[in-house]
């Protein structure tokens, strides 16, 4: 009997790899009939692997001290807030000594906390109680560059030995006895990314704003600098860091003479100042990028092997071609960032996108990623337009139902759970060196102020972000109806639905199964979780206007005859708990859902049988 057992469970293990070769789940199915249980399983799992991520922006998250800029004492205060929604680890944006020409992303000190924000003491009291409720704090690490403001830079500029190499420096070129920066290079922030410095009478490079200088990684003195910067936060008991703008780290290796080529011409953008104007092939993706994510990675693994604990984690920002970011996963012998973002749903997926777009965008991540890595789901950050405003309001629950069942962990911005979408800023209100960069005809393209309004937390003064008369940035004009506080109450609010994501995120099925995503008709997307001797899961989304009706056990394999509504939404006509029939399915225009098995999936009798919970024993 036994080998019966074995040999069907390896059939249907080798048909599931067909499925997804490279998505390798915790469970195999042979192994599950002989040795191992589900409480192997799970002390075989690490914490980050399907875990919910959120981001907070600090300086919109919640001011205490009435200054209309969040700080730290307001994430410390509403720590229990991520408990409520099941965040497991929170992401903070930058939060160091900072001039704030980039908004804390032009560090002056990279073991201070900026006083706009509070104290060490602050912080200390902020990991404290994370710690006692359980949720693990990832700080922001931005190696890239420094601010101006930085001593570093400073005494780079004065020539100081140690110091002199720090940043990316060059006299610049002599033409017709008028000297000209070294290259064509385009700052991301619009204008030549080389700046005169009249100290130190050479040009540096910022590949960003002017008061962000590059360092210069290819000086062993800035990469041990470095890496004394991971050291210090990680004791301070962080739980690992969002490396931001990892592309540009490395620029091409000067020639001989110290020199740069220029980058050639983007044909399509005819704006000299405009960033896509060059093609930027010495200045982003450089070889070296990758093994400096690599070095970082051994930091982190070095010191949970001296000291203990639970993984520390590297969570990588790269707008880089699919080939690029799935080498920051490691290359088979050095380990790289357990988490480098996935921004395909960001980046390829738009208000006119049917299902098959869907199903193509999903599947390539799946299919790329390394044999063993863990994959993960990001719907927006502090840099792209939110969620409702980019795909509509409408879709808001359905992509939170997404990245929520689809294998791996997920990336949650601030306010998304609550359905919070862009707040227009006028020009004489935008902050965004982005936008200020350009002029009033052209900012709105440019700026990310309007996903970066402060949180709403109720219908109250200024949405209970802040006592201040003016806040950093406007506060939403919808904040009465989109609050934390009004959608509590309300059972089917984007806020409810997502806390159940949580719950079911827990379920064994959503932690260890196999996946199958496919377009079943073009505009109903459908997702399966399947595991054996667990519950099965599908998510279905109709993504367009249009009310669709389609068979469900055509379009899967393997479906019971019946299925329970597991989480609904206030587009749906069915309620939690109410049954279908599976060879007749309709889905209301927007309407997304999460179907569940009536019992558990099983195969020792040779093939797939549902049996109800009354009836499902176990061995």
């Amino acid at each position: 009997m036994w080998q019966r057992i074995l040999l069907i469970s390896s059939m249907l293990a080798v048909a599931w790899a067909g499925v997804f070769p490279n998505y390798h789940p915790h469970f195999d199915f042979v192994q599950w009939t002989t040795d191992k249980s589900l409480d192997d399983y799970e002390a075989e799992s690490k914490w980050w692997q399907t875990a919910s991520f959120y981001q907070i922006y600090p300086r919109s998250f919640k001011d205490t001290n009435g200054d209309g800029v969040g700080d730290l004492k307001g994430i410390t205060e509403n720590l229990s807030y991520l408990k409520e929604i099941g965040v497991t680890a929170t992401w903070l944006s930058p939060i160091f000594t900072s001039p704030m020409a980039d908004f804390g992303y032009d560090i002056a000190n990279f073991f201070e906390i900026d006083p706009l924000f509070g104290t060490m003491a602050d912080f200390e009291a902020l990991m404290k109680e994370a710690h006692r409720l359980g949720i693990k704090i990832i700080l922001d690490f931005v190696p890239n560059h420094s601010s101006d403001e930085c001593e570093w830079f400073k005494k780079s500029a004065s020539g100081h030995p140690f110091y002199k190499d720090f940043y990316i420096w060059h006299p610049g070129k002599m033409i017709d006895g008028v000297r000209h920066p070294p290259t064509n290079w385009v700052s991301v922030f619009r204008g030549s990314a080389w700046e005169w410095n009249e100290q130190r009478q050479e040009y540096y490079l910022h590949q960003f704003v002017k008061k962000q200088p590059d360092l210069n990684y290819r000086n062993p003195l800035v990469r041990d600098t470095m890496k004394m910067v991971l050291q210090f936060w990680l004791f301070k008991g962080v739980a690992g860091f969002r490396v931001d703008a990892v592309p540009h780290i490395f620029e091409k290796h000067a020639d001989a003479n110290g020199n740069w080529p220029d980058e050639p011409r983007n044909p399509s953008v005819n704006d000299p100042d405009d960033y896509g104007y060059l093609d930027h092939i010495y200045t982003v993706n450089q070889p070296e990028t990758i093994d400096l994510v690599y070095m970082f990675r051994k930091v982190l693994d070095d010191f949970k092997s001296e000291y203990g604990g639970e993984d520390r984690i590297l969570m990588t920002e790269s707008y880089a071609p699919l080939d690029v970011v799935m080498q920051y996963y490691g290359n088979g012998t050095r380990e790289g960032a357990q988490i480098p973002f996935n921004f395909l749903i960001i980046e390829e997926l738009g208000n006119n996108s049917n299902a098959f777009n869907y199903a193509e965008t999903i599947n390539k991540w799946l299919k790329n990623m390394p044999e063993g890595k863990t994959a993960n789901w990001v719907l927006g950050n502090h840099d792209q337009n939110r969620i409702g405003s980019r795909l509509g309001e409408d879709r808001i629950d359905m992509m939170n139902m997404l990245t929520f069942t689809l294998p791996g962990c997920s990336v949650t911005y601030m306010g998304e759970e609550i359905g919070m979408t862009d707040v227009w800023i006028s020009w004489n209100d935008t902050v965004d060196p982005s936008a200020c960069n350009s002029n009033p005809d052209k900012y709105e393209s440019l700026s990310r102020d309007p996903e970066r309004t402060p949180f709403q937390w109720s219908d109250a003064f200024q949405a209970g972000f802040s006592k201040a008369n003016k806040t950093w940035l406007p506060i939403s004009p919808l904040y009465r109806e989109v609050n934390v506080e009004k959608e509590r109450s309300n059972p089917l609010s984007h806020l409810n639905i997502f806390k159940q994501l949580h719950k079911l995120r827990g379920e064994p099925t959503m932690k260890h199964g196999k996946v199958e995503v496919k377009a079943l008709k073009q505009n109903v997307l459908g997702v399966k979780r399947t595991l054996l001797k667990e519950f099965t899961y599908v998510t279905l989304m109709n993504i367009f206007n249009e009310v669709e009706t389609f068979n469900l056990k055509e379009a899967f394999e393997n479906i019971p005859e019946e299925m329970v509504y597991e989480v609904v939404t206030d587009k749906s006509k069915a309620k939690r708990g109410d049954r279908l029939k599976t060879n007749s399915v309709t889905l209301q225009p927007k309407e997304a859902v999460i179907l569940k098995s009536p019992g558990r999936l099983d195969t020792t009798v040779g093939y797939y049988l549902y049996y109800t919970a009354e009836e499902q024993t176990h061995n």
